[in-house]
């Protein structure tokens, strides 16, 4: 079974997506092993997994040879951990919601603050800005610019600005939506391309990005992709945001769009954001290198990782 290509996946059934994901997550967890029984040989399936914080091992005989259809027959063997996966990330969910209604509203509000800080000083320098983290508490919180470009200073108070309204609006996502996200962070540091998408070729390193033409209709099928889907929210999250840096639809400014779309996906249904730290960039960039299934394996991974804290069933 080949991996989907970013095209493939806006066509793709749900129920496929979601097998493929598992299939790729615990593929090095599912073997195929031989016994030998006097002079004859034996072929069995086996697959470990974890539930409930325990190994469970799995086995299914397949006869006395690798049958050809052995995918199909993997595929049914991992609705089991299609089904754990799916559990461990709605505890999350649900821990961090009952963690976030016990919270007073004077207290979310400066949460919200931290992580607008949090969030805004590293998803500006992994695209390379000179503002640190503390410089960036300054500029939002005491209105103190520090001795660097004015570009920086500003896409910093924009781009925290822009993510605290994303925190609070009711829109479902949408052309203007996004539209408006990337006018508003980029109005006074690009204002030739605030708030349109490109009409001309971009390469990112040897990766050449769709023609500008076939961007309005790429981006269409992407945000109906989003509005319609049904699977996990994390998963969908993940997938568009590789999605969006595979259309790279503006000129500049993709980065920081697509890690917006993918915490409003993540808030607007209820899960903890995701902050894709500056120090993990590498592993970020390795990760886009691949294709979208191994993105999306990495992506879940880093989030179960980062709110692991939620999973109580994991530590007790």
């Amino acid at each position: 079974m080949r991996a989907l290509t970013w095209r493939e996946c806006y066509h793709y059934n749900v129920y496929q997506i979601e097998t493929f994901i598992l299939f790729v997550m615990v593929k090095k967890a599912v073997r195929t092993i031989k016994r030998i029984k006097g002079n004859v040989e034996y072929f069995y399936l086996q697959h470990s997994f974890r539930k409930q914080g325990k190994v469970v091992t799995r086995e299914l005989y397949l006869g006395k040879k690798i049958p050809e259809n052995l995918d199909e027959i993997k595929a049914k063997l991992l609705s089991e951990s299609r089904e754990t996966l799916t559990e461990k990330l709605e505890e999350i969910r649900n821990s961090f919601q009952k963690e976030w209604r016990r919270t007073p509203p004077s207290a979310r509000e400066n949460q919200l603050r931290e992580l607008a800080i949090a969030f805004t000083y590293n998803t500006n320098a992994i695209e390379g800005s000179t503002i640190t983290l503390e410089e960036t508490r300054q500029i939002l919180d005491d209105q103190v610019a520090p001795n660097k470009p004015i570009k920086d200073i500003r896409e910093t108070a924009s781009h925290a600005e822009v993510f605290l309204q994303m925190l609070k609006t009711k829109e479902t996502t949408s052309k203007k939506l996004i539209l408006d996200w990337h006018r508003k962070i980029f109005q006074e540091t690009k204002p030739d391309i605030a708030g349109l998408f490109r009409n001309y070729s971009v390469r990112v390193g040897s990766y050449l990005a769709p023609d500008w033409r076939s961007i309005e209709q790429l981006m269409k099928k992407l945000i109906t992709f989003i509005e319609d889907s049904s699977m996990n929210s994390v998963e969908l999250a993940a997938r568009t945001h590789y999605m969006f840096e595979k259309i790279h639809p503006f000129g500049d400014g993709n980065g920081r769009i697509g890690r917006l779309l993918m915490n409003f996906i993540l808030w607007k249904n209820n899960y903890p954001m995701l902050i894709i730290e500056y120090k993990g960039r590498k592993s970020y960039y390795k990760a886009f290198q691949q294709t979208e299934e191994k993105f999306v394996n990495y992506f879940i991974r880093r989030y179960i990782s980062v709110h692991k804290k939620h999973l109580q069933r994991e530590t007790e």
